[in-house]
């Protein structure tokens, strides 16, 4: 008898249990969100009248781990004496702009794309296929700029999401800095969207890789624009028909933006990202070298010189 109740027991859990996954949003096509509730929602604010608007913006494009590239960058202008008045950052362009502009150093910027831990900014849900939820991700960038909001940062900094309801661009210059990069990097089916005022975000990648219209919008007359993607036509035998076919749909979002930028830095640093030591000390160089490369163009541009394009 008590045998036969605990089959009967075990039977019911089981069925509980496939009820659960079956009614679960993460199972029956739903996306995952994280509803923010904190008391400082991210958000766009238009500039003040009179406000002087930027006159040197520094965009920094997505990528993921080959975003590690951007410190090299960093590297070379902050050692040129070339500060931004404006940064923008998509994804982990904002991961790393919002560091730079709530005060690290670009040493400090490097030395910590070298030694981070990458599995310590994962927080996995098993309910939602082993989605990222991305809360570590913002507690680390909040803890790593003093919890001070966008607005309060030593820099003018913005970010770039994408609005998942209508698939457009949405800029944060305001508000808590960690949910905003959150958003920003909430690659769809991989990341948790963010939804905040009743709207929900996912990666800016979707819409503006490269977001130079924006920093033209936020009114910088001088744009200098990273793009960490990979080089097409210079992609391995083997790589699948269906990644190429996204890398040119991709390269066609970003030449539509860096038209628009004063100076390109494009580092060749291979197809394929990693994480290892040795590709982040191999990514880092190369965008050195480009951004310094890039230098003349930089310098002219800023002084309003034009030089032919390279």
């Amino acid at each position: 008898m008590k045998g036969g109740c605990l089959q009967r027991s075990w039977a019911a859990s089981r069925w509980l249990l496939l009820a659960v996954l079956l009614l679960s949003p993460g199972l029956t096509g739903h996306a995952a969100e994280y509803w923010y509730d904190g008391p400082n929602p991210p958000r766009y604010v238009a500039p003040r009248a009179g406000e002087p608007a930027p006159r040197v913006a520094l965009v920094l494009g997505s990528g993921g781990r080959r975003g590690f590239a951007h410190a090299g960058v960093l590297r070379v202008l902050e050692s040129e004496g070339i500060k931004p008045d404006l940064i923008v950052g998509v994804s982990i362009g904002a991961v790393i702009g919002a560091l730079y502009a709530g005060g690290m150093t670009a040493a400090g910027v490097e030395q910590l794309a070298l030694q981070l831990d990458l599995s310590a900014l994962r927080d996995l849900s098993w309910l939602y296929w082993g989605q990222i939820r991305g809360q570590k991700l913002q507690d680390f960038v909040n803890a790593r700029v003093g919890q001070k909001p966008l607005e309060a940062l030593g820099m003018r900094f913005a970010v770039v999401a994408t609005r998942q309801g209508d698939g457009k661009p949405q800029i944060f210059n305001a508000g808590d800095t960690g949910a905003a990069v959150r958003a920003s990097s909430a690659v769809p089916g991989r990341f948790y969207a963010l939804r905040a005022d009743g709207v929900a975000y996912v990666d800016g990648d979707v819409t503006s890789p490269v977001p130079v219209r924006v920093a033209r919008t936020l009114g910088a007359s001088v744009v200098i624009a990273v793009d960490i993607s990979a080089r097409v036509e210079g992609a391995p035998q083997g790589v699948p028909d269906d990644w190429l076919r996204a890398d040119r749909e991709r390269r066609l979002r970003i030449d539509a933006e860096t038209r628009f930028a004063d100076v390109l830095i494009h580092p060749d640093i291979g197809y394929f990202a990693g994480s290892s030591g040795n590709y982040r000390t191999r990514v880092i160089t190369a965008a050195a070298e480009a951004t310094r490369a890039a230098l003349p163009r930089i310098r002219n541009a800023m002084t309003g010189k034009q030089l032919p394009a390279k």
